[in-house]
């Protein structure tokens, strides 16, 4: 696996590539437009060209590289105005990606939207997703920019925290190479999937592959949790400080299916990146 981080782009978007190299990433992930607004200005010309230079010299240390999209987009939501949003801002991110040739655009599959009320079912509300990812892919034809959704905690009225979600969007998806999962390790085992040992390890990869299938995932988020097994509450903590432990992160550190997918940690941390660094560290002694 390509262990890295989640950079901040502070002093540029190119900052994000130079403080992976400092930790020793072979891969990042980074937000490109801010995720608790709705505007967003335009790429700088320059930091275009800072990022796309800085990633053409470390090519061969730091691939591939993730874009994380806004919190506040929700594709599932049925109210006009707030889905006419979702959609601009998600098409944003889409574009900024491909200016950046940045690989993957990571999202979090929405919330089952509320009307005086009245709750649309599940299904609906991924379908619609769905239909909301094909015109956004439709709109930017000719991209390289792969979407993800990221399994989640299943949070309150959150989407994703069943393979499920993610095969019913997936099967309505018409470019099926513009679409794949990434696994959150957090989330995932709030959502209930337990692979603590190496036999409920296989069985959660098996149960993947026959409801969506291991051709569509291509990333993981690497956190341990705080909340037990089945919580369906996201809160990531510290490799081996958690409800998961250390040892499942071994599994997928030493499967070969996962060789080259990167494996990026969201684990708290200061400005001084000295929890990442310490994260990173352990990761990397669970490789045998």
């Amino acid at each position: 696996m390509r262990l890295g981080a989640h950079m901040s782009v502070t002093g540029g978007k190119y900052m994000a590539l130079e403080r992976g190299k400092e930790l020793g990433c072979q891969s990042i992930q980074v937000f490109i437009r801010s995720v608790r607004s709705w505007s967003a200005k335009p790429l700088d010309k320059k930091d275009i060209e800072d990022f796309l230079k800085t990633k053409e010299e470390l090519k061969e240390e730091i691939w591939p590289i993730i874009s994380h999209n806004s919190y506040l987009i929700n594709l599932a939501s049925i109210d006009k105005e707030k889905l006419e949003k979702s959609y601009n801002a998600m098409l944003d991110e889409l574009i900024k990606a491909d200016q950046l040739d940045i690989e993957y655009e990571n999202m979090h599959p929405g919330v089952i939207p509320i009307s005086d009320n009245n709750e649309i079912s599940k299904k609906e509300a991924l379908i619609q997703m769905a239909n909301q990812l094909n015109k956004l892919i439709d709109e930017t034809k000719g991209s390289k920019v792969q979407i993800l959704l990221e399994t989640t905690a299943g949070q309150g009225k959150g989407l994703g925290n069943k393979f499920h979600h993610l095969a019913t969007i997936i099967d309505k998806i018409k470019d099926k190479n513009r679409i794949g999962v990434c696994f959150d390790t957090a989330h995932s085992f709030a959502a209930g999937y337990d692979f603590t040992t190496k036999k409920k390890y296989d069985e959660m990869w098996t149960e993947f592959d026959d409801i969506i299938g291991l051709k569509y995932l291509f990333a993981f988020h690497l956190n341990d949790t705080e909340k037990d097994l089945g919580s369906r509450v996201d809160r990531h903590t510290h490799i081996g400080q958690g409800k998961i432990g250390k040892e499942p992160f071994g599994f997928l550190l030493n499967d070969d299916r996962f060789r080259d997918h990167p494996g990026i940690i969201e684990t708290p941390k200061g400005k001084d990146m000295k929890e990442d660094i310490m994260n990173l560290k352990i990761l990397r002694s669970l490789i045998k």
